[in-house]
């Protein structure tokens, strides 16, 4: 059987934690960023942590096993 590929595109907008939390960063960053206040556009600046049903989805993406 092939090995199994890793999702470019969700790795590319995901990242792993030491600890094995997925981590992404806020949608939005660069679309209309003129017109939005100083206080949203600093907190795209912040990582989201997943949820643990949606950390279970993007971990087959990734092709990562439990933990890390």
């Amino acid at each position: 059987m092939p090995k199994q590929k890793t999702h470019k595109a969700a790795s590319k907008r995901f990242k792993v934690t030491g600890t094995g939390k997925i981590r992404h960063l806020r949608q939005g960053r660069s679309h209309f960023r003129r017109r939005k206040s100083k206080r949203v556009l600093r907190s795209f600046d912040k990582y989201i942590v997943l949820d643990r049903d949606s950390q279970k989805r993007i971990r087959k993406l990734l092709n990562l096993k439990r933990g890390k």
